[in-house]
């Protein structure tokens, strides 16, 4: 590929925002890296992910050892396989050959490589000292890596589809009323996803996201008012002086979630074993990753109420709203199966004078009228052969006590 200069290196490959700890100490490290590895037609990005694995699990090694200097060593070779880790998606990037498959290998890399250095530095604490905070500090870590990495998936799955019900069902607003007005003036055609208006749907985080300078209320002046979808709008409200943080923090590509999955491993496999401090800074990383995490779930819990008003507003709610569907009373009780049988011809109750004994429905210890003389068993039912003047009966068997 042809040479490039650190700078067009950089602006290919970093991203817009990204966590502190890779800003300030990996992407410089990593992107005169890329210069290197980039040359080689035979280092691909999956090829990396595999170094940064074996990089990762022999910093576990160190860690298991728990003396000082390991510790210093493991820390160390868990900042490289980091580095490394960054170094693949740069070149996939770089070079476009990224696949799917190899953001998947790097995402369960990613998991493999800490659970094992958990499991290895606590457990490398906790031989010598035979102290139980380091076991339970491992189900932390794990713990907390775990909800960290689902919880960002699951909010990042239920965020696009928001967008895309709300893209689906502005679609079919404009087509229908364009067939309305079809009658009237000449038919247009509905391009993509549209509007009422028949301009595109936009969303205001991708408007923030591709100005992060430029203040919303211009944003959406600039795109038509009725064209922009807000979904942050009560959170923005609520917490005026967040976009201006989060502004001034972008100028560096720093993105406002602070202490993130990165920053907590970081604290954890680099920070603590290097000063020597493991239980007190994997405490504190620790809480500042549930505060952050609580701040990010209650910002989504906004997002779902802001995407609760867009809806009744696109498509307000009928007259049937907060009514139960016909079709839903049936469910477990197997409504329609029961009708539907009871209204064959072949299972209707017979007429009086075809059967004069028929009853629907069991009674239990009912006395028959005329047959009082005849005890009523303790069952539901009680079988009769034959009733001649109301003398005859059958004894069922193991029943003798009738007599």
């Amino acid at each position: 590929m042809a040479r490039l200069s650190l700078r067009a290196v950089q602006k290919l490959t970093c991203k817009k925002r990204d966590a502190w700890w890779t800003v300030f100490l990996v992407d410089p490290v990593a992107t005169r890296l890329l210069l290197v590895v980039a040359r080689f037609r035979f280092i691909t990005p999956n090829r990396v992910t595999w170094a940064a694995l074996f990089i990762g699990l022999a910093a576990g090694g160190f860690f298991l050892e728990g003396d000082r200097k390991s510790l210093i060593i493991g820390a160390l070779l868990y900042h490289l396989s980091f580095i490394l880790d960054c170094i693949d998606g740069k070149l996939a990037r770089l070079k476009g050959n990224g696949t799917v498959f190899g953001g998947w290998l790097d995402y369960v890399f990613d998991r493999i490589r800490v659970l094992f250095c958990a499991l290895a530095l606590m457990g490398g604490q906790f031989l010598p000292h035979d102290d139980e905070r380091y076991l339970v500090a491992a189900l932390v870590v794990v713990f907390l890596d775990m909800l960290r990495y689902v919880d960002a998936l699951q909010i990042y799955k239920m965020r696009m589809s928001m967008r895309t019900r709300i893209e689906k069902v502005t679609r079919t607003r404009a087509e229908a009323e364009a067939e309305a007005e079809a009658t009237a003036v000449q038919e247009r055609s509905v391009k993509g996803r549209e509007t009422a208006d028949g301009a595109p749907v936009v969303f205001m985080e991708d408007l923030l996201r591709d100005n992060p300078h430029t203040p919303a209320e211009t944003l959406r002046a600039e795109a038509g008012t009725g064209n922009v979808v807000d979904l942050h709008e009560q959170f923005r409200g609520q917490f005026p002086w967040y976009t201006r943080i989060r502004r001034a923090m972008l100028r560096t590509r720093i993105r406002p979630h602070l202490i993130s999955g990165i920053e907590f491993q970081m604290f954890v496999f680099i920070v603590g074993p290097l000063i020597g401090r493991i239980l007190w800074t994997t405490a504190v990383s620790a809480a500042l990753l549930l505060l952050f995490e609580l701040v990010i779930m209650y910002k989504f819990w906004l997002s779902t109420r802001d995407y609760t008003r867009v809806m009744e507003e696109l498509s307000p709610a009928s007259g049937t709203t907060g009514t139960i569907a016909p079709q839903l009373h049936r469910g477990r009780h197997r409504r329609a199966a029961a009708d539907a049988l009871l209204a064959d011809e072949r299972y209707q109750a017979p007429a009086p004078e075809d059967d004069p004994f028929f009853q629907p429905y069991p009674k239990p210890n009912t006395v028959l009228e005329g047959l009082s003389h005849i005890p009523a068993p303790h069952g539901d039912t009680m079988p009769l052969t034959q009733i001649a003047g109301g003398a005859a009966r059958r004894i069922p068997a193991g029943r003798e006590d009738y007599r």
